[in-house]
């Protein structure tokens, strides 16, 4: 068996394990209000988590299977056999912009400090006002403070998030109560390592490099995201009880120690990602300039 088999076996048993609640909730034709998140907003495929590359700059030989997939190129081993690689030429030539921009970003964020205290308020900030409204919530779920108690903990609070694409879902009433201004345009100069949001967005960053992003770290970043992505709806103004998921309850101050503990043990697994993820643009980058 060639040396990268078993890896690539085990990558897609990872995929399977991480992805199981969820493929479980699907195949009994269910929502699941806390992982579809990472499936709808984060367009993933199971079977692409489950596709394993080694990044670039290895030779996988007799990966027959590797050649047919986009971004692939054959190669001619000393033995007169083939193999596969990541023709980085190609992928710069069609993603290069994409590349450059993702190192920008994840560079400028690993470099700034991060803002520790926002207590999730941008999940509230998104439901606030609606019943008064009359709109629908955002998830199929009761609120745990009702509608004028969810209300009472956006006007009692300081508002400071700094990720657009949260930012962007706020509440029409809720946009002027927050005390930053993220926009599409600044997103590399306001993006800061303690927002949970910008830390699950490495998978996101980790998707669009596709293959030149080991296998290893595509699947590290997609487990940050799904276990943060708990923790941003068990501190919401949503009842997830219903998923055995207890709450952290950021109106009390006991609750808002216990999400700046997580939120701090988040950023330290995402700036460890961020490095990684650095490491990959700049060897792609690398081969570019050379």
């Amino acid at each position: 068996m060639d040396g990268w088999r078993e890896p690539a076996a085990a990558h897609a048993r990872r995929a399977d394990a991480l992805t199981a609640v969820w493929r479980a909730a699907r195949d009994r034709g269910e929502k699941h209000a806390i992982e579809d998140f990472l499936f709808t907003y984060y367009p993933t495929r199971v079977s692409h988590l489950r596709r394993w590359h080694p990044g670039a700059g290895r030779v996988l030989p007799g990966a027959d299977e590797h050649v047919s997939w986009r971004w692939y190129r054959t190669v001619t081993l000393p033995d007169g056999g083939t193999g596969a690689t990541l023709d980085t030429a190609a992928f710069l030539a069609g993603r290069g912009d994409t590349v450059r921009y993702v190192r920008s970003l994840v560079s400028a964020t690993a470099g700034r400090p991060g803002t520790f205290g926002c207590f999730g308020l941008h999940e509230w900030a998104m439901v606030y006002r609606d019943a008064a409204a009359g709109r629908d919530h955002r998830h199929p779920l009761p609120l745990r403070l009702g509608a004028s108690g969810t209300d009472e903990v956006v006007e009692s609070h300081r508002v400071g998030c700094s990720h657009y694409d949260a930012f962007r879902f706020f509440t029409p009433e809720a946009h002027d109560a927050n005390q930053l201004r993220p926009t599409r345009e600044r997103q590399v100069a306001m993006e800061q390592p303690g927002c949970l949001h910008a830390n699950m967005d490495l998978y996101k960053w980790c998707q669009k490099l596709g293959p030149a992003v080991p296998g290893e770290l595509l699947l590290d970043s997609f487990e940050l995201a799904r276990d943060i992505r708990y923790t941003d709806m068990a501190a919401s103004p949503y009842d997830v009880s219903a998923y055995g998921v207890e709450a952290v309850a950021i109106e009390t101050a006991a609750g808002k120690v216990e999400y700046v503990r997580r939120q701090r043990a988040f950023a330290e697994r995402a700036q460890a990602l961020r490095g990684r993820l650095l490491d990959v643009c700049d060897a792609l980058l690398a081969d570019d300039e050379g």
